[in-house]
């Protein structure tokens, strides 16, 4: 490839377009956070995020989240395109406040979990992801 001023106008173009990227992604994942918690401070407690530290296969990444007291878990993929991945709701007579699944990681990444706890209050738990071969489209 001849290196002409209009490849390197593409080049330097790209480049910065790709070094935006994790800055939106970032961006979609607190704005998800804040929807969820209204803003709200988000500490640690009763809530566990079980996922494996390697998974051979972006397509089928098995989660489990779990806490006594949750009335609402929001799990997000902080890689992913689109990083919401699922919310699960309890009631009140629920048996027990766990849920597990297989979800799609688009790379290696961090999984979160949030969960509005019974007092109104909101705990974090999160898990990094090493992903072998790629999910969403890669």
């Amino acid at each position: 490839m001849e290196l002409t001023r209009r490849n390197a106008i593409l080049l330097g173009a790209g480049a910065v377009l790709a070094s935006g990227l994790p800055a939106l992604a970032s961006t979609a994942t607190d704005d998800a956070i804040d929807t969820f918690t209204g803003g709200a401070a988000v500490g640690e407690g009763d809530l566990k995020l079980t996922a494996p530290e390697i998974a051979e296969n972006g397509n089928t990444v098995p989660i489990e989240v779990a806490s006594s007291t949750a009335v609402e878990i929001m799990v997000l993929a902080t890689g992913n395109p689109t990083p919401s991945v699922a919310t699960f709701k309890f009631g009140s007579m629920a048996a027990t406040r766990n849920a597990s699944t297989r979800i799609r990681l688009a790379g290696t990444q961090d999984v979160v979990a949030i969960a509005k706890l019974e007092d109104g209050s909101f705990v974090q738990a999160s898990s990094a992801v090493k992903v072998t071969i790629g999910g969403c489209g890669g």
